[in-house]
């Protein structure tokens, strides 16, 4: 067998090295994303034990951080801010996104953070769903045993708790009615915004950047005009001058949770939806693993049979997808060449 090239074996090298950049990125931005959502909405800050409960203002403080930077790239690279799409296309994926943020967060009020990663899991059921609906797609069978394989999981997983894990909202155990209707809410939510981007991206000839910038931007607005309408704004703004740590977790949760947009956005470039959706699994078991440890969170033992479903059967479809389809057979050069001749064949 002949040995690879040196060229070859320099293209490998700087694949890996890319690999390793974008593994480490996502990890990195994520695993601290998700450990701040639970520091931020479960753990109390200040002598008197005050806990942080404006969700909104966290969605205003990511929504800013993101258009700012997405302007900057924009402009950096000298390509158009203008509008690609109506603007009231990027409002409805706006509002969408901030239901889905706001309902992502208030959940953690009622439900670990370990449950929350794992009932995210569940989202390709919505997901199917609405892509039933909005973009007419067809799925097969191997796609709706894997949805319920991950939604039985979930369900074991949610219904399942360990005793002693309780919420600091409220007296009762993790599995209340209103932290699992959030997050079902969040999931449905999750799913349209995804689902509708796909659309965007398909339906114009849209930069990444572009659509990021105009949504985050919608999002700031319409997150701002809520604070006020609530009267949470200026609450808000006094708990983080009185707590300064929690201005620095909000800060750095800003801070990787714009960064993790644009890792994303490389490794989907560079390697594709498949390695993006094995790293995103494999990111959401390091985070429950890391939650469960530093927030020491026990698990119950059909807790642990609900993770192997959902993670199995997520890398089980991933390495489905990753195996190659037969190639139909070559023809022999003097066929080819008969039916490139023949004009009666060559008109189906």
């Amino acid at each position: 067998m002949a040995e690879p090239s040196v060229p070859e074996t320099g293209l490998r090298g700087k694949k890996m090295w890319r690999m390793i950049f974008a593994v480490s990125g996502i990890m990195t931005t994520l695993v601290i994303y998700g450990l701040l959502q639970e520091k931020i909405m479960r753990v109390p800050y200040g002598v008197n034990r005050e806990y942080f409960r404006y969700s909104l203002f966290l969605v205003f403080c990511n929504r800013l951080t993101t258009s700012a930077v997405s302007a900057g790239s924009l402009l950096a690279s000298k390509k158009a801010l203008n509008p690609v799409a109506p603007v009231y296309k990027y409002c409805l994926v706006s509002v969408s996104n901030i239901l889905t943020t706001t309902c992502q967060y208030e959940a953690l009020k009622y439900v670990s953070f370990p449950v929350q990663t794992l009932a995210k899991c569940a989202k390709m059921i919505p997901v199917m769903i609405w892509g039933t609906i909005i973009m007419q797609k067809r799925y097969k069978g191997p796609d709706y045993l894997f949805a319920f394989l991950v939604t039985l999981g979930c369900s074991v997983f949610i219904l399942f708790p360990a005793g002693s894990d309780i919420s600091p909202y409220n007296r009762g155990r993790e599995n209340t009615v209103w932290g699992v209707s959030l997050m079902i809410s969040y999931l449905g939510f999750d799913g349209f915004t995804s689902t509708f981007q796909d659309k965007l991206f398909k339906g114009y000839d849209m930069e990444i950047h572009n659509q990021i910038f105009y949504t985050a931007f919608c999002s700031c607005v319409l997150s701002f005009t809520g604070l006020i309408l609530e009267g949470h704004l200026l609450p808000a703004i006094d708990f983080v001058y009185r707590h300064n740590d929690c201005f620095f977790d909000i800060l750095l949760l800003s801070t990787v949770a714009t960064t993790s947009q644009f890792f994303i956005s490389y490794t989907i470039r560079t390697f594709g939806a498949l390695t993006f959706a094995t790293i995103m699994t494999t990111r959401q078991l390091v985070s429950i693993m890391l939650s469960c440890v530093w927030f020491s969170h026990p698990l119950s033992w059909e807790q642990w049979i609900g993770s192997v479903i959902v993670f199995g059967s997520l890398y089980v479809k991933s390495f489905l997808r990753n195996v190659p389809k037969p190639q139909p057979p070559e023809l022999p050069m003097e066929n080819m060449q008969i039916v490139a001749s023949d004009p009666v064949k060559g008109n189906p």
